[in-house]
């Protein structure tokens, strides 16, 4: 018999037992109760004697001990295609924009996969895509299939530099968006999702919510159904894809939740012994093959302010390209508040962005490198004591920091100043005049 007992609840962890041993459902399998609602239960970990401990992804609190549950022998699959573009879902593939279209659920694809483990991908040319964000294409140079993390505390401007990112490149790029949101506030969802309604950029844009009003369940779900269409459209539609994930460090806070909530014992670090294998399974995923390429850009909070945290360092090493928000920065007025001397970028070298590009970013970043050691010696003796050659280096240092701060299209309602963009070659002939 395909069906089994519910033995104990503890907050959304179901033990369900199954007396036929060779019925039991195997792990990443639903399973439904008999009730009302037909709650879902996602099969977590296989113990001994048919028992399995399941995840209430809904936390549909009706579910009660001794309740009959049946097999779906399917894992929880989202629908996939052209219907999903300019839709909104949560973390199991339902609408959430209140249009009343019905899917078509024949077609589907499973969310819990595996990362594929024979990838054929040949190496094509390398093509920079501009951002109109004159800190980004200048230190961390955006290119196709690769990935680039925004990095900082609360309050810094990560979400909004994201949105701009989503406006900026889907507005010029051909390729189809998609956003996942894992963790954040709701109205953060909603301003972006109104923002591109407004411009008229959703035809191009899937969005997925997992929120912190969510379970961690469904906050560590969101992340991989967004993956799972993204790959879609890359594998059988042969799209290139922008993927845009806020929060990563959420999706490794609600990983941590569940494994508290099931009992294991965390790392040295404080999180889950799985971090690593949780962060590789979602990041896997976000790769480029011969049918298309997917581009990630993801913000990940930095917990009070400190980048040596763990889940910070491990999602620093997925990252092609690293853009540090600092609160010091923020607190002058400079928008985006990027820290110039910390971001850093593997992607910016003479092969891919040009000798012009390179040794201009080598001749700033030793500017920038000379004013934080005259920083120092200012606050002693002040400035009048510099040489006259640290006094320009210093001088130009200044006006390297202003340039590089910009006015976003995605705040002109709040700020009342009009969104800027420029191309590359407008940011490399304004540096060109500053350090002349």
């Amino acid at each position: 018999m395909s069906q089994g007992v519910i033995r104990s609840i503890r907050d959304i962890v179901i033990e369900v037992e199954f007396d036929d041993i060779d019925a039991a459902p195997s792990i990443g399998e639903i399973i439904v109760a008999r009730n009302s609602s037909k709650s879902q239960l996602l099969v977590e970990r296989l113990q001994a004697g048919g028992r399995v401990l399941c995840l209430n992804i809904e936390s549909d609190y009706s579910l009660e001990k001794n309740m009959v549950v049946d097999r779906t022998h399917k894992s929880l699959e989202i629908p996939v295609g052209p219907q999903t573009i300019g839709r909104v879902f949560d973390a199991l593939g339902r609408p959430l924009d209140g249009i009343t279209e019905p899917l078509d659920m024949t077609n589907t694809r499973p969310v819990l996969q595996l990362p594929p483990q024979n990838k054929t991908f040949t190496a094509g040319k390398i093509e920079v895509l501009e951002t109109g964000i004159k800190v980004i294409d200048f230190f961390a140079p955006f290119v196709k299939g690769r990935k680039t993390g925004i990095i900082g505390g609360a309050g810094v401007g990560k979400t909004v530099l994201t949105m701009e990112l989503i406006y900026n490149v889907a507005k010029h790029d051909a390729g189809l968006s998609f956003f996942a949101g894992i963790g954040e506030r709701i109205r953060e969802g909603f301003e972006l999702y109104e923002t591109l309604q407004k411009r008229g950029l959703m035809k191009d844009t899937c969005m997925f919510f997992g929120q912190m009003n969510e379970n961690p369940v469904q906050r560590s779900i969101v992340g991989q159904s967004a993956a799972t269409l993204a790959e879609y459209f890359r594998d059988e539609e042969h799209k290139n894809v922008l993927f845009f994930a806020d929060n990563m460090y959420r999706y490794v806070q609600a990983r941590n939740e569940v494994s508290t909530i099931l009992g294991q014992t965390p790392s040295e670090g404080g999180y889950e012994s799985t971090i690593f294998s949780d962060i590789k399974l979602l990041q896997d995923r976000l790769s480029s093959n011969d049918n298309g390429s997917i581009t990630a850009v993801q913000t990940v909070y930095v917990p009070a302010d400190d980048l040596s945290d763990p889940s910070v360092q491990m999602l620093q090493r997925e990252l092609d390209s690293v853009i540090v928000l600092s609160r010091r920065v923020a607190e002058q007025g400079i928008r985006p508040a990027v820290d110039l001397a910390r971001t850093s970028s593997s992607l910016l070298s003479p092969d891919i962005v040009g000798d012009r590009h390179y040794n201009l970013s080598q001749r700033v970043q030793a500017i920038l490198q000379k004013y934080e050691s005259l920083r120092s010696i200012i606050a002693i003796i002040g400035e009048n004591e510099l040489s006259a050659e640290d006094k320009i280096d210093y001088m130009r240092a200044k006006q390297l920091i202003q340039y590089f701060s910009q006015a976003f299209h995605v705040t002109e309602e709040a700020t009342g100043i009009k969104g800027e963009y420029f191309t590359i070659a407008e940011t490399l002939k304004g540096i060109e005049e500053i350090i002349a």
